[in-house]
């Protein structure tokens, strides 16, 4: 499938401020816009939002390539959103709730594009480690965001592959042919995911591991 369209888990080496900022307090602002997305109810303000992330994203000089190849993939099932919200809850709400879900992908882009991968897992493992006295896995917790990471990319990426062969087909109207095939695909991707995690012993737990 044509995950790499999309930039996210993709990182553009360079200098600008952003690359320079440490991944924890890029990691944390992340986290933070995802939360601040919850109480942005205001198109107006939601807008701003994204105006100025969208002004973080060009500061890295990623190119309109990049920018376009973000929102390629799940445009469609923004442009859903929009009209359904539009009937639910009115246009102003829809537009925040669309402006919200940009805002929260250019953001995560930004953090990929400026971070290495290895760097960000390091950085999320040393901030997980105070949780290891509850019992919870730094490594764990670094692979299940890489592993997320990953995945994102590939699912956008068969979303838009199987749009494209819906159309070629002339069945860009029909839900199942574009739906299901996505449905399958993400199922044996998380088959296959599990699949390798498990030969390398990486979904067993500590004291299984012991015991052995």
């Amino acid at each position: 499938m044509n995950g790499h369209r999309t930039p996210l888990g993709e990182y553009l080496p360079g200098n600008s401020w952003l690359h320079r900022t440490p991944v924890g307090v890029k990691t944390l602002a992340v986290l933070m816009l995802g939360l601040a997305t919850f109480w942005l109810s205001s198109w107006q303000a939601s807008c701003v939002t994204l105006l100025i992330v969208a002004l973080l994203f060009a500061s890295i000089r990623p190119g309109w390539q990049r920018f376009l190849r973000l929102f390629t993939a799940p445009a469609p099932l923004l442009a859903l959103i929009l009209v359904f919200q539009s009937w639910q809850l009115g246009p102003g709400r829809a537009v925040s709730i669309v402006a919200n879900i940009a805002c929260c992908l250019l953001g995560a882009a930004v953090l990929t594009l400026t971070t290495p991968m290895t760097v960000l897992l390091d950085g999320v493992a040393r901030a997980a480690r105070p949780f290891r006295r509850f019992g919870l896995s730094p490594e764990r917790v670094a692979l299940l965001i890489g592993i997320t990471l990953r995945s994102i990319p590939y699912l956008l990426g068969t979303f838009g592959s199987v749009r494209d062969a819906a159309r070629a087909r002339g069945l860009e109207r029909n839900p199942r042919a574009r739906i299901l095939p996505v449905l399958i695909a993400s199922v044996a991707y998380a088959q296959r995911t599990g699949d390798a995690l498990t030969a390398r012993g990486l979904m067993d737990g500590e004291d299984d591991r012991e015991e052995h």
